[in-house]
């Protein structure tokens, strides 16, 4: 079968693989031919916004979410106008409905496409694998024919970690859901007692999803750390926090430095979140200027503690969780999951807590909400596990994502750039750490756009 001709194709059409399409339609001068290989029937949602429940809100402010750095104020702009009467600056404090940013990226994208000259076309399909030709490369896919580009943009997303459980892999469907299945949680019986693996923010998406439904039966959330993502607050002031001191400084004697910052700042009545919030534009070269030791000790030690600190949630999400605790119906155990068996009528999980103490529980269904699978060994996807197999892609550092340059293109096994493969969101997490969230993905998407065109554009 011949192969379909294109300028860039992009792998993956979620919001990371969309902001790419939208930067390449606005940037294109010319006739570019763009393909965008996704299996989902609509580009823009991926994981994290295919929800269509009004209780998954955006972790942002709607006022940090344009898809654009040189228009920060864009999504706004796009809510206003469908709510004229609201004033701006209520919008802009807004943690609105994840489903209104995937509205609006396919506003984005459908603007963008019609005012340029490029032609883009999703191809509902999955890539398996990928060949380095002379002008390009060659992808095959699943469910459709091969594609030739001349500029790749790896725009996977995020895969789920599978449940750190022996016996996991055995439980029946019905019994194992991933926290991301919205249609899954939707079948649990209201009475049904459920155990949410993972605390993090896909356990708040799952939590909230049930509890919205109307459930009664007990959730109990099981995590080695026991920790859960801490609120926003609301009217912080801003906080000037000396980062160019920090960036000088070793992982520990910063992160003293940062506990004084926020002593600091609690002396004056300022939240520790106004401190989080003035590292924030500054994480990623936070990150790069730690040795590796340093970055090891921070994977080991500190990473579940920045998380719930970084990573936070609405302050009424916040308050509804802190509600079901209050009465019981939502249950913490601190503990590492050892095995997960399916009885007759329920699944048995046993674990152990941070003292050897034992657990055991008795529960219908079994949410799987351990987060993202950061090692691309692991992430059972047969094209990066080729791309790495083959050597035309590496590891990143740690093992985490893929090895790639600041300019978003990947380095070969011998750390060589390859020209016109690029990669952008999770994949570069080892390397920029921050690189997940949308003012990372939209700077990341302008750049891997400018490098695309300069390998695809006229000759």
């Amino acid at each position: 079968m011949s192969a379909s001709p294109f300028d860039v194709a992009i792998v993956g059409g979620g919001a990371a693989g969309t902001l790419v399409a939208i930067q390449l339609l606005r940037q294109a001068t010319t006739a570019l031919r763009i393909a965008v290989l996704e299996p989902r029937a609509v580009l823009g949602r991926g994981a994290a916004h295919a929800t269509e429940r009004p209780e998954h809100l955006l972790n942002v402010r709607a006022g940090g979410m344009s898809a654009f750095d040189a228009a920060p104020g864009d999504f706004v702009d796009w809510l206003q106008d469908a709510e004229p009467d609201t004033p701006r600056a209520r919008i802009a404090e807004a943690f609105v409905p994840r489903q209104r940013f995937a509205d609006y990226l396919a506003a984005r994208l459908a603007q963008a496409s019609a005012d340029s000259p490029a032609t883009l076309q999703h191809l509902p399909a999955r890539a398996l694998s990928l060949e380095r030709e002379a002008e390009g490369f060659l992808l095959q896919l699943d469910g459709a024919g091969p594609v030739r580009a001349r500029a790749v943009v790896l725009a996977t997303g995020n895969a789920p970690r599978p449940l750190p459980a022996r016996g996991a892999r055995s439980l029946p469907p019905a019994r194992r859901i991933e926290a991301w299945d919205n249609a899954a949680l939707a079948g649990i019986e209201a009475d049904a007692a459920v155990c949410i693996v993972g605390s993090g923010l896909s356990m708040v998406d799952a939590a909230l999803a049930l509890l919205a439904a109307g459930h009664r039966g007990p959730l109990h959330v099981l995590s080695r750390h026991g920790l859960t993502p801490l609120p926003h607050v609301d009217g912080a002031p801003a906080q000037a926090v000396d980062v160019e001191a920090l960036l000088t400084l070793p992982l520990r004697a910063r992160l003293l430095a940062v506990r004084r910052e926020v002593a600091r700042a609690q002396a004056q009545g300022v939240p520790w979140q106004a401190v989080m919030d003035a590292l924030r534009p500054h994480v990623q070269r936070l990150w790069t200027t730690l040795s590796g030791a340093d970055q090891r000790r921070f994977l080991r030690h500190v990473v579940r503690l920045w998380d719930v600190h970084r990573h936070r949630i609405a302050a009424p999400v916040h308050a509804q969780l802190q509600q079901a605790l209050a009465r019981g119906q939502l249950q913490r155990h601190r503990a590492r999951l050892d095995t997960a068996m399916a009885g007759a009528r329920c699944v048995q999980l046993h674990g152990h807590g941070p003292h050897g103490e034992i657990l055991a529980l008795e529960v219908a269904h079994v949410i799987n909400a351990t987060g993202v699978e950061l090692r691309v060994q692991a992430m059972r996807n047969p094209l990066l596990a080729e791309l790495v197999g083959s050597g035309l892609a590496a590891p990143g550092p740690h093992g985490i994502g893929l090895d790639t340059c600041p300019n978003g293109r990947l380095r070969d096994a011998d750390g060589q750039p390859v020209p016109g493969l690029l990669a952008i969101g999770s994949l570069r997490i080892g390397a920029l750490w921050e690189s997940l969230a949308i003012p990372e993905l939209r700077g990341q998407a302008e750049t891997v756009a400018r490098e695309a065109l300069a390998v695809s554009g006229p000759r």
